[in-house]
């Protein structure tokens, strides 16, 4: 039901401030978990007790007004000193952090995000943990719109201006590899592309545009597996990561991993949270993190190919 008229809540704030970033009210109980009926209820009830149409619902997407625009602002501020008070009332050790939002790239789902979640709860037995794997950017939109509080993801570079708004605490550097059929070299085999519709394919497709290089390909995957498979099968080579490789290790036996044979190019993985509001919060995960991946990624990985040090390396 809406709220009785002359209240604002922080609720009714929330449900604004996501439909306003969703443009849609039915994106926005999604991205909310509630009903359409429940997010009109609410705004018809906010926009009562403003005294003020915020939104126009006859635009797709739908559109703000100016008083929508306006209120925004402050209903941001209001939201960060809200998340803000939360993190003040917790210790700094982490030890009065009742729920952790966490998100994650898939590429640590097999080793380091188990071993994260572990020692967090061994630390905050009182604390709840909500994990969620996806892209990058993803990722970083939702720690934007406050769905999560920490994120692991690999750094958009120049496809985002952040403006100030997020803490970064970089984690990890690594090189993009050739991976090619056991005892076969990339020349004259087709590549085997990841997704350009993900960061990572991107930064490939890039790279490749800026050295002027037009490779043949037929397959465009977002599957590591998939593509280490078909690499396996001789299909083609392609251009991953370490962290790629380490879904698929059954497969590692039937490839080579060799540097690229032009260019040299990297990536680098960061955990970002909304910068103020978690105090030294994210700081301390970010330094579990280094430790695990030390152990779990870069020390076996650099047995297995030596030639990456220094490419591969904690930061």
């Amino acid at each position: 039901m809406p709220e009785a008229p002359g209240r604002v809540t922080l609720w009714g704030i929330e449900i604004f401030l996501a439909v306003a970033e969703e443009g849609a009210i039915s994106a926005a109980a999604r991205r909310l978990g509630v009903s359409p009926s429940a997010i009109s209820q609410q705004l018809t009830g906010l926009e009562a007790a403003l005294g003020a149409v915020l939104l126009d619902r006859s635009a797709r997407p739908m559109g703000l007004t100016p008083a929508g625009s306006m209120f925004r602002r402050h209903a941001q501020t209001m939201m960060n000193a809200e998340a803000e008070a939360r993190a003040d009332l917790a210790v700094a050790d982490l030890s009065g952090l009742t729920t952790l939002r966490l998100g994650m790239i898939e590429d640590f789902d097999a080793e380091v995000t188990p071993r994260l979640l572990s020692a967090l709860a061994a630390d905050l037995r009182g604390c709840r943990f909500l994990l969620e794997t996806g892209a990058s950017h993803r990722l970083l939109d939702q720690l934007e719109a406050r769905a999560l509080d920490v994120v692991v993801a690999a750094d958009l570079g120049s496809e985002v201006s952040d403006d100030g708004w997020r803490e970064v605490h970089p984690l990890l550097c690594e090189p993009f590899v050739a991976v090619s059929p056991r005892g076969r070299s990339p020349e004259g085999l087709p590549l085997i592309q990841y997704t350009a519709r993900h960061l990572m394919g991107r930064q490939i497709a890039s790279h490749l545009a800026q050295l002027n290089l037009r490779l043949a390909h037929r397959y465009e995957l977002d599957s590591y597996r998939a593509i280490l498979a078909m690499v396996a099968g001789g299909e083609g080579w392609t251009i991953l990561t370490p962290l790629a490789l380490h879904h698929a290790a059954s497969l590692r036996a039937a490839v080579d991993v060799t540097p690229l044979p032009f260019a040299p190019l990297e990536r680098t993985l960061s955990l970002s949270a909304r910068a103020g509001v978690l105090r030294d919060m994210p700081g301390q995960i970010a330094g579990r993190l280094r430790s695990l991946m030390q152990a779990q990624i870069v020390g076996p990985a650099l047995v297995e190919w030596p030639w990456m040090q220094g490419a591969l390396r904690v930061l």
